[in-house]
């Protein structure tokens, strides 16, 4: 499997001013794999600690935070010489031991010589926490499920994405079944690496099922272990409302579709857990395009992703045979799982500042409108071959974009304001933005 962060790794890695790294990210994203896989490839030796895991190691900063007290401790727990040269040093599940996350501040003080990654699935959540966390000692880097460039690159599909990079339409078109193909697999299996590893391996979608089911199972183990006891129903209720709340035409997040008469104190507690643990994602709206978006952010009115299509689907139940049902899949949950997707790849690519913008006395609704360098992207998402775009022609003539983008499965295409692209070649919008801008 190929994850594209190993770049940033490598960055990383040749930085003369390089700080521990701190890598964020949801639990089953691939966090553990990236690390282990990065110290074999990239380093002589790694030293893999899992602070969950290692009960004996988690008293080892109560003391003090003397790294090379730390280093003798790592070098016997372990049995490997570590050496500052060749050693890649990996904390895992660190959000399991606050004083470990400060422990980097000391690490990059007075012993920046080593090559230190830690990761945390429940970091967001930890980092609300009350302890002394090291502002400005550490780099982050956020990991996310398999991009749909990521998932045609484990299809062992390299070639379609090189052909994609290169924005020739025409050549794209011709091979356009092999694309939507992928995106129907795509749609289902997601983007969590052990699924998509899984499906690689055999092509068995009743297996992926099962362990998107088991993903699915860990995440609610997670709130039972790591919540208050009084929150966990809360968290349940708000997770299980999200599959109904993006069938929904209009897709704000309605409180009183978790509980009748519900309100939105009682849920923020739960609301805040799952986006600081990485499971969803909260989409303000704009009230209008201004520069920058968030000064123009409705912190009232947001709609609630989740982390992942295939996990989408798979709470929704949506049946392996819809994949052979022409663009069912695509139109299911009225189009829902199509905006989870375009969603994912906005996010996944990390370019840009995403909100979604409705007028306050129509039912006119852009899906999306990305902040990308300079411009304010207006996106219109289709779920099928539809070219009507009545709610991006409101926003168009309302605030007259540089550039409109609407993406479905047809061909691309500009005409005049508007440019359709494919949904499966929503990786290439920055490179259409920027030609066009």
């Amino acid at each position: 499997m190929i994850r594209f962060k190993t770049e940033q790794l490598l960055k990383w890695k040749g930085s003369t001013n390089r700080k521990p790294l701190l890598i964020r990210g949801a639990r089953q994203v691939g966090k553990t794999w990236l690390m282990k896989e990065f110290g074999k490839k990239h380093f002589a030796q790694s030293v893999y600690i899992n602070f969950e895991k290692n009960k004996r190691l988690r008293t080892l900063f109560d003391e003090d935070f003397n790294v090379s007290r730390i280093i003798l401790a790592l070098q016997i727990e372990t049995g490997v010489t570590i050496r500052a040269i060749d050693t890649l040093l990996i904390f895992d599940e660190i959000q399991a031991v606050p004083e470990a996350i400060t422990a980097l501040k000391y690490f990059y003080e007075d012993a920046p010589e080593y090559n230190l990654i830690a990761a945390g699935s429940l970091l967001g959540v930890a980092l609300h926490s009350n302890f002394s966390f090291p502002v400005g000692k550490i780099e982050f880097m956020d990991l996310y499920p398999l991009t749909f460039i990521e998932f045609l690159a484990a299809t062992g599909d390299s070639s379609l994405i090189d052909l994609l990079s290169s924005r020739d339409w025409k050549l794209i078109n011709t091979f356009k079944t092999k694309y939507i193909e992928r995106l129907r697999q795509y749609y289902y299996i997601g983007g969590m690496p052990e699924v998509v590893s899984q499906f690689c391996m055999n092509a068995n979608y009743k297996e992926a099922r099962q362990l998107q089911k088991q993903i699915l199972a860990s995440y609610d183990q997670d709130y039972s272990k790591h919540v208050p006891t009084s929150v966990v129903p809360r968290i349940r209720m708000v997770w299980n409302s999200v599959p109904g709340q993006l069938a929904k035409e209009n897709r704000k997040f309605i409180y009183g579709l978790i509980k009748e008469g519900s309100r939105a104190k009682e849920y923020e507690i739960a609301l805040s857990w799952l986006v600081d643990c990485g499971l969803a994602y909260k989409i303000h709206r704009v009230s209008k395009p201004g520069m920058p978006l968030k000064a123009y952010e409705d912190l009232s009115s947001f709609k609630l992703f989740m982390v992942d299509v295939g996990l989408l689907a798979a709470m929704g139940d949506i049946d392996a045979k819809t994949l052979l049902n022409g663009n069912a899949i695509f139109t299911e949950f009225k189009g829902a799982p199509t905006e989870q997707y375009v969603l994912q790849q906005l996010i996944g690519s990390e370019k840009y500042a995403i909100f979604y913008w409705s007028a306050q006395r129509s039912n006119a609704e852009v899906d999306f409108v990305v902040q990308y360098n300079e411009w304010n992207i207006p996106i219109e998402v289709k779920a099928e071959e539809n070219l009507q775009a009545k709610s991006l022609k409101v926003y168009y003539d309302k605030f007259t974009p540089n550039i409109a983008i609407r993406t479905s499965m047809s061909d691309y295409r500009r005409r005049d304001w508007l440019i359709n692209l494919p949904l499966y070649a929503i990786s290439e919008l920055a490179a259409v933005a920027g030609n066009i801008g």
